[in-house]
């Protein structure tokens, strides 16, 4: 069985649709085991690592991964947890075929997780488990990444994927290739500050005329983030100057039209890459907007820029 939102563009390309959670997710599905078991999974640039919950780990209504159900299935006994932002998981890693579409991994190495209570909001946030597509440096346990072990079975056109993140509306990864749908002019080049998260040198983000930060030198593009997430310190010097309170862990602001907020610019490679209000604003309720940029405490992790779906919805 095959996901059956996936088709292929050609032979060594796959697409695969990914369901949109109200602007602040995108999930698709894959099939693990044979017969398989399809999961709905975050393809997520943030971590490297592909978890499904077994039926230990599962919440509410919940899909879950039953090993018993394969006849490729075999486990290691080696233990997994991996940490996110929103809290962590735990559980085993095993090993059995894992197929996106068309395309097909066997006997790849994963984890069954056993434990999700730790992970903030489970229950509530639509999707089973994490395929991660970052670099197999971040990967726990050191296990080979989905992405490359695509590229290395020869299953792809170009070692490359893309992500197209619908607005009010589904996205689309193509696994191989690109959709050139989705875009229009050239790529923009810019060379990774390591190959571990998907980080890239950030050279500024300045907001309207006004202000301009530049003390963050780092930024990463990550599908597994809802929000654009920056260090606290320089959150708040923005907000301020757009006007906006802290309200229930968002920002809030007064905006009768796009107008009222200035836009906010993140110079990467020497290219200004604009958000409007438009591309800011996460919800309006009578007036007020809400704004899609959430502070990183500090000491909580290295002094980053995350780059999430209110950055990719509009640039692909």
């Amino acid at each position: 069985a095959s996901p059956k939102a996936g088709r292929s563009r050609d032979d060594q390309t796959e697409d695969v649709e990914l369901t949109n959670n109200n602007n602040m997710g995108y999930v698709g599905t894959i099939i693990v085991g044979n017969p398989g078991q399809e999961m709905t999974v975050v393809f997520d640039t943030g971590s490297a690592n592909l978890w499904v919950p077994g039926k230990m780990g599962a919440r509410s209504s919940r899909a879950f991964f039953d090993p018993a159900a394969s006849s490729t299935y075999s486990s290691s006994g080696q233990t997994f947890q991996i940490h996110y932002g929103q809290g962590a998981v735990e559980g085993y890693f095993c090993h059995d075929d894992v197929r996106i579409g068309a395309l097909e991994l066997r006997n790849f190495t994963f984890a069954e997780v056993t434990n999700t209570s730790a992970l903030r909001n489970y229950a509530r946030l639509g999707f089973d488990g994490v395929l991660g597509l970052g670099f197999r440096s971040i990967s726990t346990g050191g296990v080979p990444t989905v992405m490359q072990q695509l590229v290395k079975s020869g299953q792809l056109e170009e070692p490359v994927f893309g992500f197209f993140l619908g607005d009010d509306a589904p996205g689309e990864l193509v696994f191989g290739g690109v959709a050139a749908e989705h875009y229009t002019g050239d790529f923009h080049f810019v060379d990774l500050v390591s190959a571990t998260y998907w980080a890239i040198p950030l050279e500024s983000v300045k907001l309207g005329k006004s202000m301009q930060l530049s003390a963050t030198a780092t930024a990463i593009v990550d599908s597994g983030s809802s929000l654009l997430v920056g260090p606290d310190r320089e959150v708040r010097a923005l907000a301020s100057m757009m006007g906006a309170m802290k309200v229930s862990g968002y920002y809030v602001a007064k905006c009768a039209d796009d107008g009222d907020l200035p836009r906010l610019t993140f110079t990467i490679g020497g290219r200004g890459y604009v958000l409007e209000a438009e591309d800011l604003v996460i919800q309006r309720i009578s007036g007020m907007c809400v704004l899609g940029i959430q502070g990183i405490p500090e000491g909580r992790g290295p002094s980053m820029w995350i780059l999430g779906a209110v950055f990719m919805r509009k640039y692909y």
